[in-house]
C-alpha cells in the first residue's frame, strides 16, 4: 500500500524524552533577568533559588512539612544522594522494570554492597507484582519508567502504616501524574523532563520521616560532599532554602522559574495532567486504528502519559532477526528526523526496538495530531524496502 507523503509538518518536531520540548511560549528573552555573573550565595541568587523551591511546592501541592532541595547532577544526583545517605538502616526492596530502575539496583548491590536486598523485577512493558513488596523494608522504585513507558497505576500499593521509607524516582512523572505525597518519603525529579527545563539540576523532596532517618542514621561508608545532607547529625537546612551544595547555573534556574510560571498558567499540576492525558489519547487513537504498531506497556492502567513507548508488531518486521528489527525502527526514526518532522523518537538504547514519543504538557496536541500521518508514511516507506 502506497501512502502519500503528508504535506503538513508539526510546528515543533521536538518529541525527545529528555531533555524535553520547552513550553510553546518560551524564547531566549525569558532568560533576560537571570542573575548571570552573580554569586548564587548573594541575596539575588538565594532569592531566586528559594523562589524555585517555593514555586515547586505550589505547583505540585507538596505539603508544607516536606523539605524541598535543589541538588547537582539532575535526577540521578538527587536519588543517589538519597540512597547513599539513607539506605543500610534496614533491608531494602528494589523495584525495576526498565533501565533507570535497574541502574539503581546495580548501585545498591554493587556500589553500596548491601546484601539484604530483595529485587522485584519485570521485563519491559510489565510491572512486577507490587503486592510482594515488603514495606517494613525501605523501598526504591520509579513511578514512571521513562524507557519502558510503564508507570505504577497509583499509590494504593503503598500502605500508610509502612515502617520503611519509600524512595521514588519520579522524574518523568512529576507535573504529569498525581503523586500521593503521604505515600512518598523521598521523591526526586529533574528540570529537563516534564517542564522542559535545562539539564544538570535535580530536586529532592523529603517527608518528615525521611528527615528523621537522616538525623538518626549514619551510613557506614564515606559520603562524597555532593551527597551530604546532614552535619553533626542535623539536617543541613540551608540546602532546602536555596543554599545549594555546589554552584548551580543561574541561567538554568531562571529557565526553571519561567517553566513553573508557565505551569501555573496551564492550571498547575492538574492542568498539566489534563494536557498530558489529551496528548496520550492522540497516540492511543492512532494505535487503535493501525495494526502495525502497539504500546510497549501491556495494560492500559500502567500506560505512561509522558514517555510513550511503542513497538512495531507487523509480522513482516517481527519475523526479522533482532538486528534487522532494530535497524527497521531506526530507519523510521532517521527518515522522520531528516524530514524535520520528529527528532529523537527512537527507543532508549537498552529498551526493545521501537519508538518513544514524549507527550508531557509542553507538547502541543496539534503537533502530535500532525505527526501521526507521518508515522504511517515512514512505516510504509520502510516496509516497501523489505
Amino acid at each position: 500500500m502506497n501512502i502519500m507523503k503528508p504535506d503538513i509538518r508539526p510546528n515543533n518536531p521536538q518529541f525527545s524524552s529528555g531533555p524535553c520540548a520547552k513550553p510553546s511560549t518560551w524564547t531566549l528573552d525569558v532568560l533576560s533577568n537571570a542573575a548571570l555573573g552573580r554569586s548564587h550565595r548573594a541575596k539575588i541568587g538565594k532569592d531566586k533559588l528559594l523562589k524555585a523551591i517555593e514555586n515547586t511546592r505550589d505547583v505540585l501541592n507538596i505539603p508544607e512539612n516536606y523539605k524541598i532541595g535543589i541538588l547537582p547532577a539532575s535526577d540521578t544526583g538527587a536519588i543517589e544522594a538519597a540512597m547513599w545517605s539513607m539506605l543500610g538502616e534496614r533491608p531494602v526492596d528494589m523495584c525495576s522494570w526498565e533501565s533507570f530502575g535497574a541502574g539503581w539496583v546495580t548501585d545498591v548491590i554493587k556500589q553500596l554492597q548491601l546484601d539484604n536486598v530483595t529485587h522485584h523485577k519485570a521485563d519491559y512493558g510489565k510491572l512486577p507484582d507490587l503486592s510482594l513488596i515488603n514495606f517494613d523494608n525501605d523501598v526504591v522504585f520509579t513511578w514512571n519508567g521513562t524507557t519502558s513507558g510503564v508507570k505504577v497505576p497509583n499509590g494504593d500499593f503503598i500502605p500508610n502504616d509502612r515502617r520503611g521509607l519509600t524512595i521514588c524516582d519520579a522524574t518523568s512523572a512529576a507535573f504529569a501524574q498525581d503523586l500521593p505525597w503521604d505515600k512518598l518519603d523521598v521523591t526526586t525529579f529533574s528540570w529537563q523532563k516534564v517542564l522542559g527545563g535545562e539539564a544538570a539540576h535535580g530536586m529532592l523532596i523529603l517527608s518528615p520521616e525521611a528527615v528523621k532517618r537522616l538525623e538518626s542514621y549514619s551510613p557506614p561508608w564515606p559520603l562524597p560532599k555532593i551527597f551530604r545532607l546532614t552535619k553533626n547529625g542535623q539536617l543541613i537546612d540551608g540546602i532546602f532554602k536555596g543554599a545549594t551544595i555546589n554552584t548551580p547555573s543561574m541561567l538554568a534556574v531562571e529557565d526553571y522559574l519561567f517553566a513553573l510560571e508557565w505551569a501555573k498558567k496551564q492550571g498547575g499540576k492538574d492542568g498539566l495532567i489534563v494536557k498530558a492525558n489529551a496528548n496520550l489519547s492522540v497516540i492511543s487513537n492512532f494505535v487503535v486504528n493501525n495494526n502495525w504498531i502497539d504500546f510497549l506497556a501491556e495494560t492500559k492502567d500502567t500506560l505512561s502519559n509522558t514517555s510513550v513507548c511503542l513497538k512495531i508488531i507487523d509480522p513482516r518486521v517481527t519475523n526479522l532477526d533482532a538486528e534487522k528489527q532494530t535497524k527497521f525502527a531506526k530507519d523510521i526514526v532517521n527518515i522522520l528526523d531528516e524530514e524535520g518532522v520528529a527528532y529523537d523518537i527512537g527507543s532508549y538504547r537498552d529498551a526493545p526496538a521501537g519508538l518513544r514519543i514524549w507527550t508531557g504538557g509542553t507538547i502541543e496536541k496539534q503537533d502530535l495530531q500532525l505527526l501521526m500521518p507521518w508515522l504511517n508514511w515512514a512505516f510504509q516507506t520502510q516496509i516497501s524496502k523489505l
